[in-house]
């Protein structure tokens, strides 16, 4: 007996199909079917030949591959009696429940006690499905592995795209052609992780950004995952997302993944990032006010470090304000007797040496030139060097002898006491004074990756948020080191990267719009000499990597020159006008022609605006740039077409290229066939080109 389920959003169908009760399986997952197929024949369809030297079936991938069914690859749980002694279940269906766009499937296993349930769930209205597994125990169970519902990987796909990194360089593109054997990835850090975003991109037949077949997921967990892309002798192939192996600590009767998001489109990738973007804008992420637009920044890191002085704070403060800054944050120490990184993490009330009269006068003062305040903690760590580590030793998560990250130790989130503890000391800061954003950082590593660590983040946040729901929160993780879904389900915008070279961030930008959209993403314009590359770059430059984001200035303003403060002022003025279509775009990235322009366009939601950003990263082989091939637009429709900062144009380049004198009215079949010629630039320059959609 054949039962068979199908799941629908408007650009993807996904099917499974069970026999004889057994675990479900994944029999189609593509472009939309007609509502007339008939899903028992596709499922027969789907059955594979046994040749010779194979067992006499052919084990099931499953959404939960299973050793018991002599599965010839990695099992999708891996699970073991208080003894020590592996548990191999052989599970049945006992119930399955669809409810419009929500799928439950439950699988029993008597003889051991155990409870499967696979969940999936469509999103209409941003083309995702989000796949999540549980198991309960009858007796404790100790939990090694837990995938949540398998995929099959397309046997069309000649490799994979997943994510490395590092401080100061994320989202670094890994392509790994398809063959036989596992490509694994386990992050045990115990934090989502600089160096293994916990996601993986399949397209088809080598699609492109702009064309073919593509399938992504995201495994949206804080806490360490693991990752397994498998191809079976037979060439079948399975994608597995769970938490890192070995994260739960205690036996247990009740575990469960975190959410995995699917999604496949016909658009090439940029249909998968549009899902994404759009996923995290209308279901992940909740804004204290969502009709406030997007504040400029600025954050006094870079321009102060530790040296807190009331009066230069409200002097940068002012120039801050006159540059077009809507938030001022101060940055770390400000609290105990926070002089460098060596100690007073933890002891959350205001240094008395640096601020007298407290907080007020600074404050005062940033709200009287018009901007809001917002304020850094990093509430998950203590410095050995420290009254409530004195006090609390017992409070570190770890051995006293681990080795220290930037001077600091981990607070054991899982213990209620430490909880409270922190709860209590933000909450002071945040009922004395008038502070509307968390900057929430976390700097180092943990001693040992642990599940207990991230729900008990988990819980603090969800706790300080339902007390103070008009304060916006920042992921930050010595810059993108704790991004994905699961945070963000908590905050409102991510850190992207230590870095502020503008060149760097115009990569780690380009990358991360997989799966973030411009709202959340936060990128500033950094010193004129970047702290962490040592390059220098122009003010133009800076200020239109940052304006590609949600904005914001991280630099001494007291540095400017008039003409750099005049160009800043400028872009941010630019910024402003156009946040608020430009904030809920989508970014589609573009086939560059020419490999040293990285270029997107951002489309607002109804199509009728556009903005171009081709960032020049190196020098071009040959001497012209080459044409820019626009997408994503109405091939039929008549566009506008401005250089928005043709005056940026260098003497050397001296032909009549267009855009350089006038505006000029295409079609979208030629910008997407043709494209632009984009005038002459040395490298670290960008382009700026607005299409307005004609009537």
């Amino acid at each position: 007996m054949i039962q068979t389920w199908r799941i629908d959003t408007p650009e993807q169908t996904l099917v499974l199909a069970a026999t004889d009760a057994k675990l479900a399986r994944v029999v189609y997952w593509g472009p939309v079917l007609a509502q007339g197929t008939d899903l028992g024949v596709l499922a027969n369809a789907s059955a594979l030949d046994v040749a010779a030297g194979m067992l006499d079936e052919n084990p099931e991938l499953s959404i939960c591959p299973e050793a018991s069914q002599s599965f010839p690859g990695q099992a999708g749980l891996v699970v073991f009696d208080t003894t020590g002694a592996q548990i191999h279940p052989k599970f049945r269906q006992t119930a399955s429940d669809q409810e419009g766009a929500c799928l439950h499937l439950t699988y029993a296993d008597e003889v051991h006690g155990l409870t499967y349930v696979a969940t999936f769930t469509a999103s209409a209205d941003t083309n995702m499905i989000v796949a999540q597994a549980s198991l309960t125990s009858q007796a404790p169970v100790r939990l090694h592995w837990l995938a949540a519902p398998v995929m099959p990987a397309s046997q069309a796909a000649s490799h994979m795209i997943d994510y490395a990194g590092r401080w100061c360089g994320e989202f670094q593109e890994v392509k790994t052609l398809w063959s036989a054997g596992i490509r694994l990835r386990e992050n045990l850090t115990g934090r989502t992780g600089h160096e293994h975003f916990p996601a993986l991109v399949v397209p088809e037949l080598d699609g492109t950004y702009t064309r073919g077949g593509a399938h992504a997921f995201h495994y949206g967990w804080s806490g360490g995952h693991r990752m397994v892309a498998e191809e079976l002798s037979d060439g079948r192939r399975q994608v597995q997302f769970g938490a890192a192996s070995g994260i739960e600590k205690t036996a247990g009767t009740t575990f469960e993944t975190a959410q995995l998001y699917l999604t496949y489109s016909e658009l090439g990738i940029n249909g998968c990032a549009v899902a994404f973007q759009r996923h995290a804008r209308k279901h992940i992420v909740t804004f204290p006010d969502p009709n406030r637009p997007r504040p400029v920044h600025y954050n006094c890191w870079e321009s102060v470090y530790f040296d807190h002085n009331v009066p230069e704070l409200q002097d940068i403060a002012t120039r801050a304000a006159a540059l077009g800054a809507e938030r001022f944050v101060l940055d770390d120490g400000w609290f105990g007797t926070r002089d460098d990184d060596t100690r007073a993490l933890s002891e959350w009330t205001v240094d008395a040496r640096k601020y007298p009269d407290g907080l007020n006068p600074l404050i005062d003062h940033i709200h009287a030139q018009g901007m809001s305040f917002g304020i850094w903690f990093e509430p998950e760590m203590i410095n050995p060097v420290s009254t409530v580590y004195d006090a609390h030793p017992e409070w570190v998560l770890g051995d006293t002898d681990q080795i220290l990250g930037r001077n600091q130790m981990v607070l054991n989130m899982a213990l209620p006491e430490v909880r409270d503890f922190l709860f209590g000391h933000i909450a002071a800061i945040l009922r004395t004074f008038d502070v509307d954003y968390i900057k929430w950082d976390h700097n180092r590593v943990l001693p040992q990756p642990d599940a207990a660590q991230t729900r008990g983040t988990y819980l603090l946040l969800d706790q300080l948020r339902a007390a103070f729901p008009k304060v916006e929160i920042e992921s930050c993780a010595s810059g993108g080191g704790r991004i994905d879904f699961g945070i963000l389900q908590r905050t409102q915008r991510v850190w992207l990267s230590d870095s502020n070279d503008a060149l760097e961030r115009a990569r780690i930008q380009h990358s991360a719009s997989m799966f973030l959209p411009a709202s959340v993403t936060g990128s500033h314009v950094g010193p004129r000499h970047c702290h962490t590359s040592g390059r220098v770059h122009s003010m133009e430059f800076r200020g239109w990597i940052a304006a590609q984001r949600h904005m914001g200035f991280e630099m001494d303003p007291r540095e400017l020159t008039n003409e750099e403060a005049k160009t800043l002022t400028e872009i941010t003025a630019w910024w402003k006008a156009e946040r608020a279509w430009l904030m809920q775009a989508d970014i589609l990235r573009l086939d560059s022609l020419d490999p040293s322009v990285l270029a997107e366009l951002h489309l607002a939601q109804d199509a009728q605006i556009f903005a171009v950003f081709a960032n020049k990263i190196d020098s071009s082989l040959q001497t012209l740039p080459r044409p820019l091939r626009l997408t994503g637009l109405d091939a039929d429709a008549l566009y506008q077409i401005t250089l928005e900062n043709r005056d940026a144009q260098n003497r050397l380049s001296r032909g009549p290229a267009v855009l350089k004198l006038h505006n000029v009215t295409l079609s979208g079949q030629y910008l997407m066939h043709q494209g632009l010629n984009l005038p002459w630039s040395f490298p670290n320059q960008t382009w700026v080109i607005k299409g307005l959609r004609q009537p």
